[in-house]
């Protein structure tokens, strides 16, 4: 049996917005990363970070901005009688972006068939493509592509290919989704 591991501050001062999410994997370069349980590196280790800027009912936004009045703000929504959590980032500096982004989630989340659109299919393979596989067209790139997301995908007889995200075909598309997000329909279809 192991004993309980003891409670320890791992971080000295109030933790700012980049210090708070490197905190949150402090250990990313642990050997093993994927194969041992993490468990006894993280139980029991806590920071301070600043309160939020403000709790209304079911919902908070973080003081630490990620850039000029953009924070993050945590849901708490009632979707199909189920309460389920979201988080989303937030201009604070537009007094309705809250609610305007609260009532979107739940709009596309009580969807009766569930569907994903082109752009949404887009940005979850821009969100789970490792940062070694992604980046921004650069100066070989036409001037109308440069600062456009970038992808690497199989080509086939090609090799691996660099190619505009946005640019990417259905199959190509389908090829780069997990395999029980590939066959979902687009709303059109839907």
């Amino acid at each position: 049996m192991n004993p309980y591991p003891a409670i320890r501050k791992v971080f000295q001062g109030v933790a700012s917005r980049p210090q708070m999410f490197r905190m949150f994997d402090r250990h990313l370069q642990r050997p093993n990363r994927w194969e041992d349980d993490a468990t006894p590196l993280y139980n029991g280790e806590w920071f301070e970070i600043l309160p939020p800027l403000w709790i209304c009912g079911s919902m908070f936004a973080m003081r630490e901005f990620l850039t000029g009045s953009v924070t993050s703000v945590f849901f708490a929504l009632r979707i199909d009688e189920a309460i389920r959590y979201f988080h989303g980032y937030c201009d604070l500096s537009h007094k309705a972006s809250v609610e305007t982004m609260r009532l979107a989630i739940i709009e596309r989340e009580s969807r009766p068939v569930r569907v994903l659109t082109r752009a949404e299919r887009l940005e979850h393979i821009w969100s789970s493509t490792a940062d070694d596989f992604r980046g921004y067209a650069g100066e070989r790139w036409p001037e109308a592509s440069r600062g456009k997301r970038t992808v690497m995908i199989y080509g086939g007889k090609d090799g691996t290919v660099l190619k505009l995200l946005e640019g990417l075909s259905d199959d190509e598309i389908a090829a780069k989704l997990p395999v029980q997000l590939r066959h979902l329909p687009s709303p059109i279809a839907a």
